[in-house]
């Protein structure tokens, strides 16, 4: 948990200068999406969190506290109210329409279907989802990446989804043939079997299926997203949306933002 003071402007007191209280903000982060989004021995860490605390340093007048939470209890959070914002939701005001403003976009991402090798020779795996009917599809809970045509096929029933509370435990099922396909962002899939490599928790020996990128599902923006079910309990969520989303504007503007990318994912 990382914790960033920021002060409000100087207030002349009884002839000298004192500081108005900052006001203490909770932003919650999806605490299973590497390399973007992490629990990092209890704290946040990833792609979004550095530009997220990169914009957090040029605000005034918060105090935030950054707490790492499985995504669907982040996105309930929100649902209910309890939870101010949640950080890298992508814009999707029909399936969840509690979560309203959306900050400025922080990144773009690529989600794609990495599928069993097996699974693609000869058989010309490149619509989605037309072309992957049929097939157990494996998805993080709570993430809605695959399309309306997608969720369409899988309430008829022609295809079938296995959820799985993060990356790593979704390639471990794919690896060991629990499911057919995963879908997420490339990048995040690809840095996860790297870590996962590295650790001998997966490789392409007997036994454990080769994995190769199929489709592309999407490009598609992570975003800062806030609450719209909270009824009044953060009276100071305008000055934050607008402090937030100058400080995003000038973190592109400067180059920040992309050094800060770069960096991280070099």
């Amino acid at each position: 948990m990382r914790i960033f003071r920021l002060s409000l402007a100087a207030a002349l007191l009884a002839g000298g200068v004192a500081r108005a209280a900052d006001i203490p903000v909770t932003i919650y982060a999806d605490a299973g999406y590497p390399p973007y989004s992490y629990d990092k021995d209890g704290k946040a860490a990833g792609l979004y969190h550095e530009i997220v605390t990169a914009a957090l340093a040029r605000m005034q007048g918060y105090k935030v506290d950054i707490k790492p939470v499985p995504w669907k209890r982040g996105m309930a959070l929100l649902q209910s109210g309890a939870g101010f914002a949640l950080y890298p939701p992508y814009m999707n005001t029909k399936d969840e329409p509690w979560t309203w403003p959306y900050s400025r976009p922080l990144y773009e991402e690529h989600v794609v279907a990495f599928c069993r090798k097996d699974l693609l020779a000869g058989r010309g795996r490149t619509r989605w989802p037309e072309d992957f009917y049929g097939l157990t599809i494996g998805n993080n809970s709570g993430f809605i990446v695959g399309g309306e045509a997608f969720d369409q096929a899988v309430r008829d029933g022609r295809m079938r989804v296995s959820e799985a509370r993060d990356s790593a435990t979704n390639i471990l099922k794919l690896k060991l043939g629990r499911i057919d396909c995963y879908i997420n962002d490339r990048y995040s899939i690809a840095w996860t079997m790297r870590q996962l490599k590295a650790e001998g928790r997966i490789n392409d020996r007997a036994g454990q299926a080769e994995v190769v990128e199929a489709a592309v599902i999407a490009v598609k923006n992570g975003y800062l997203g806030y609450t719209n079910r909270d009824q009044g309990r953060f009276p100071f969520k305008a000055d934050f949306v607008r402090q937030f989303d100058t400080a995003i504007d000038d973190l592109k503007r400067s180059g920040e933002l992309d050094r800060i990318v770069r960096g991280y994912l070099k």
